[in-house]
């Protein structure tokens, strides 16, 4: 049953896998974090923060997913999840400060 569609960066699906008994579904999705999860529960809330505080009213929550799952490193991987809006020079390097000071 689907209570809620919220976006989750893979931090935040790794933490809700905790709560889930075990499972083969279970397993093949911790598998699937463990080869993609670039950044740490910490990290993740950290960067979902600062991006926030940005107060860019661009960027949705979704955004914000894709930049901590992709952790972009220059204007390009950022540009690949912005497709269908236009970041100025001045909102992408506040972006990419954000990721870099939090890797």
């Amino acid at each position: 049953m689907i209570i809620d569609r919220t976006p989750l960066n893979m931090s935040e699906v790794e933490e809700i896998l905790k709560d889930i008994p075990e499972s083969e579904k279970k397993l093949e999705s911790e598998e699937y974090l463990k080869k993609f999860l670039k950044a740490k529960p910490s990290q993740a809330k950290k960067i979902k923060k600062e991006v926030e505080e940005l107060d860019i009213l661009k960027i949705k929550r979704e955004h914000i997913v894709k930049i901590i799952d992709l952790m972009p490193e220059d204007a390009s991987d950022l540009n690949k999840i912005f497709i269908d809006i236009g970041l100025t020079e001045d909102e992408t390097n506040k972006i990419l400060d954000v990721v870099k000071n939090n890797k």
